[in-house]
C-alpha cells in the first residue's frame, strides 16, 4: 500500500467516521440491531451505509415505508448512536494533525454524513479538535455519493474544492470528494475504481505539515 505524500494545498476537508474517528464497533451494532429487527443481512446494510447519511441507508433497506416512517426510524437510530460513546476512538494521529494544522491557521472543515450532534459527540469522545467549519447531514440536500458535502465545505472555507484537499476512507464519501474536485487522500485499507491514481494513508501518524507559500505542504 503506498504511504507517500507530498502534496501543497490551501485548505483541508476531512471526514469523520473512519478517517478521523474509529467508531466501527457502535456502527456496526447500530446496524446489527435494526437489521435483526427487520430481517435484513446486516453485512448488507454495512456494505451500503458506510459513508451515507442514515436516512439514505433506511430508503434503501425499506423502500415500502413512508418517509414518515423512514424519517422517525432514522432519528431513533441516530440518537441511539449519540448516546453511545464507549469505545470510540481517534484514528491513529488525527487529534495531532488537526491540532497542528488549527495552530497553524490551515482553513479546515470537518465533511460528514453524521448529523451535527452525532458529529460533536464522536469527535469530543475521540478527543479530536472539532474546526470551526463543520457540514453535517443537515446542510446539504443531498448526501455522500453526491459532491454538495465537499463543495458547501470548500465554499464556507472560502476556496474553491481544486485548491483544498479531502480525506476520505469510504466509498461513497470518495465519490463525492472526487466530484467534487477536490484532491483526495485515501484513509485506511478501502479499493476500488474510484481510489486508482489517489493519495493514500494508513493513518495520520506520520504526516507532517508546514507552510508552503500561501499554502501547506502536507507529506508522509
Amino acid at each position: 500500500m503506498p504511504q507517500h505524500l507530498d502534496h501543497v494545498t490551501a485548505g483541508f476537508l476531512f471526514d469523520m467516521d473512519g478517517t478521523l474517528v474509529d467508531s466501527t464497533a457502535i456502527v456496526e451494532a447500530a446496524w446489527g440491531r435494526f437489521g435483526a429487527e427487520h430481517g435484513i443481512d446486516p453485512r448488507e446494510i454495512l456494505a451500503f451505509s458506510h459513508g451515507r447519511q442514515t436516512i439514505d441507508t433506511v430508503t434503501r433497506f425499506l423502500p415500502d415505508r413512508s418517509h414518515d416512517e423512514r424519517v422517525a426510524l432514522s432519528a431513533a437510530l441516530v440518537a441511539d448512536e449519540v448516546r453511545r460513546t464507549d469505545g470510540i476512538t481517534e484514528v491513529p494521529g488525527a487529534g495531532a494533525l488537526v491540532r497542528t494544522l488549527l495552530d497553524l491557521g490551515a482553513p479546515v472543515a470537518l465533511v460528514t454524513s453524521a448529523p451535527r450532534d452525532l458529529a460533536l459527540n464522536r469527535m469530543a469522545a475521540a478527543g479530536v479538535p472539532v474546526p470551526e467549519v463543520v457540514v453535517t447531514a443537515e446542510d446539504v440536500p443531498n448526501g455522500k455519493p453526491a459532491p454538495d458535502c465537499y463543495r458547501l465545505g470548500a465554499e464556507m472555507l472560502g476556496l474553491p474544492p481544486g485548491d483544498c484537499t479531502a480525506f476520505e476512507d469510504a466509498e461513497a464519501g470518495l465519490v463525492s470528494a472526487v466530484a467534487s474536485g477536490a484532491h483526495v487522500v485515501v484513509v485506511g485499507a478501502h479499493t476500488s475504481p474510484t481510489t486508482e491514481g489517489l493519495d493514500r494513508l494508513t493513518d495520520h501518524t506520520a504526516v507532517t505539515v508546514s507552510r508552503a507559500g500561501a499554502g501547506f505542504r502536507i507529506r508522509s
